[in-house]
């Protein structure tokens, strides 16, 4: 028995049927002797319904104003789910993130957790009720409504897991935990039973759609044990933990896990100075303009002048493009080229640290395949490569079966 705060997702909560299984679930956790704060998101499908409502009627909605409407989403399952619950016999009680004062940034649509003020939810808790917050959402400073970016449920989730010293905290969504890679690509691929903070984060952060790369950063800062489960299937799922001796690096595999992110674009500039700070004249100005940077590469100089490329996300490609093309023009660049038609193909693994031939199992897997890496960047637990689209699922595949994760 303890306090155990469980997220639920929009397909979690996607119809009445669905809520009313929730709250089936959460009260059995509640008659185990467990204390519960349940943390839903808008019902699949209406937080799209709603930002489509906006753009009716403005292009580009106004930010705080987009904050004040998507934020209502969530609004309507918690009371829903409270209903549900009061069926079951539960005692339980709503709060949208400002009633139990998680507080933010005023960075509309994308705010970042400041602080959270858990006295109003450890009372409830304290009178026997469960506890149910409304996910993706808070006030800033002013009393603004605002709300966390997409995905932001999960990081409220753990916001609230770490305010409260929760015993877990327990992410439910539409898979049973996570994957060596994607089943769909992969049919062999298998869960793991545990993986660390450090590779759940690069694996976030690679295109793993299972948990939103802020909650895990979230989880790995105040260690919060962090649970990955489906929502209508019973099993053990995922748990992310500390690299410690309940998950020790002698036990882990070398590689752990196979990750794809196919929404990369490459941008070079090519025959640009090479003289010192040119890096810099590229890319602040990609950087002022808000888009972000991944996997960077400059080649060697020749005749005094060097090629830089770049990935963005593909989504920013053309944005990125326009600022280029004004920068290139300044320094009397040559050229400038895009491919959106790229994927980027990692391995991620905490074994990686004390395996030598790590990297030259992988180009030899993908060699034999006659795949072409075109980028390569690296840390301690990952290695990643930028190849063409057309080549991805293969070479997931193989790198898969290179590494022993096959079953």
């Amino acid at each position: 028995m303890g306090l155990l705060v469980q997220k639920y997702g929009g397909t979690s909560v996607a119809t009445v049927k669905r809520i009313q299984a929730v709250a089936e679930k959460v009260a059995r956790f509640r008659q185990q002797g467990h204390d519960m704060v349940i943390v839903v998101s808008a019902m699949s499908g209406e937080t799209n319904r709603l930002v489509a409502l906006a753009k009716e009627i403005q292009d580009n909605p106004d930010p705080r104003e987009m904050d004040v409407l998507l934020s209502t989403g969530e609004q309507v399952t918690i009371s829903l789910l409270c209903m549900a619950l009061k069926m079951q016999g539960c005692d339980a009680r709503s709060y949208t993130g400002g009633q139990v004062c998680i507080l933010t940034d005023d960075a509309h649509t994308k705010a970042r957790i400041k602080s959270i003020d858990e006295q109003r939810i450890r009372a409830d808790i304290d009178k026997g009720r469960i506890v149910v917050v409304a996910g993706f959402q808070g006030t800033d400073s002013n009393g603004n409504i605002t709300t966390l970016g997409r995905g932001g449920s999960d990081t409220t989730g753990v916001a609230l897991a770490a305010a409260l010293k929760a015993d877990e905290c327990q992410i439910y969504t539409d898979v049973d935990g996570v994957y060596t890679t994607d089943p769909r690509i992969v049919p062999t691929a298998s869960r793991l039973d545990k993986v660390t903070f450090e590779e759940m984060l690069e694996m976030a952060s690679l295109g793993s759609k299972v948990l939103q790369i802020r909650a895990v950063e979230f989880a790995g800062k105040y260690n919060v044990p962090l649970r990955v489960l489906h929502s209508f299937q019973d099993g053990p799922g995922t748990l992310i933990t500390l690299n410690d001796e309940e998950c020790s690096t002698m036990e882990q595999p070398i590689v752990s896990s196979i990750a794809i992110h196919c929404d990369e674009a490459k941008v070079t500039i090519k025959g640009i100075p090479d003289v010192p700070g040119v890096a810099s004249k590229v890319l602040s100005p990609i950087s002022d303009a808000n888009i972000e940077i991944d996997v960077i590469v400059q080649n060697i100089s020749a005749d005094n002048t060097t090629d830089l490329t770049f990935t963005v996300n593909r989504s920013d490609m053309a944005k990125a493009q326009s600022v280029i093309n004004g920068v290139s023009a300044e320094l009397g660049a040559k050229d400038v080229l895009t491919d959106d038609s790229v994927v980027k193909v990692s391995i991620v693994g905490v074994g990686m640290r004390s395996h030598a031939g790590v990297a030259s199992t992988m180009f030899k897997a993908l060699a034999k395949e006659n795949i072409n890496i075109q980028m390569i960047t690296t840390s301690e637990i990952k290695i990643s490569v930028i190849i063409e689209e057309r080549y991805a699922e293969l070479a997931v595949r193989s790198l898969h079966s290179a590494f022993n994760l096959d079953g």
